[in-house]
């Protein structure tokens, strides 16, 4: 495993960029595409001021802000160990304060864009109820599995910030004994869980925006990260 200080000896500034102009392409792409399927609701249809079709327009402009964010830290920290320089030995700890909210601002922007009128999904109300609780509960479950197995620190990208963290071993308990991305593939279900449940058409377009997207930043920012971490370029 390469050290972090050799990777930033090794690396210059358009390795920063590496994918990031796909990065772009497909934020275009999935936003224009979720803006078009969103259906505007009743102007009387407001939670907090707003319709549903606003806050599913909030939401994605918070992912966006979100991943964009995280892959601005997460190259500017790799190759030229920016933040560290910066807050020192508080790093970590200032990124955590940023990511987390970022990242549950997600779900409870949905469950405000179901929670608001919109059109209902349709089809048989216990079939919607029976998926909505399963995909809850192995979202749950997947997020127990960080929390305990994996870690926050490792979550927020701390294999960008450390040696220790980045040498740290593969988990394969919980839900990581199913599939490496449990993060992406499992813990974002629960997405289409609450817009299930809240019969929602304007949160289930959001929850395949939301799920669509995290994988966008799996394999056109962390996957090219992790083949410099753990892999041998």
């Amino acid at each position: 495993m390469t050290s972090l200080a050799d990777i930033r000896a090794r690396s210059n500034w358009r390795d920063i960029f590496e994918g990031q102009l796909q990065h772009l392409g497909f934020t275009i792409l999935l936003a224009a595409g979720a803006g078009a399927l969103l259906v505007q609701d009743s102007e009387s249809a407001r939670l907090f001021g707003l319709s549903s079709r606003y806050w599913a327009l909030l939401s994605m402009g918070l992912a966006i802000l979100h991943q964009w964010l995280v892959a601005a830290v997460f190259r500017l920290e790799l190759h030229r160990n920016l933040v560290s320089r910066v807050f020192r030995g508080r790093d970590l700890q200032v990124w955590t304060a940023i990511f987390l909210p970022l990242l549950i601002a997600r779900p409870i922007t949905l469950l405000f864009t179901g929670w608001a009128e919109s059109p209902p999904i349709g089809g048989p109300w216990w079939a919607r109820l029976i998926v909505g609780i399963v995909f809850i509960g192995i979202s749950i479950w997947t997020l127990h599995s960080v929390l305990i197995h994996f870690t926050i620190r490792r979550a927020v990208g701390g294999d960008h910030f450390r040696d220790e963290i980045a040498q740290m071993p593969l988990v394969t308990q919980g839900a990581f004994r199913w599939t490496n991305n449990a993060m992406y593939g499992l813990a974002f279900l629960g997405l289409w869980g609450i817009a299930l449940l809240c019969n929602s058409w304007n949160a289930l377009v959001l929850a395949l925006f939301q799920h669509c997207y995290i994988w966008v930043h799996m394999y056109c920012t962390e996957k090219p990260d992790m083949d410099w971490i753990y892999g041998d370029r």
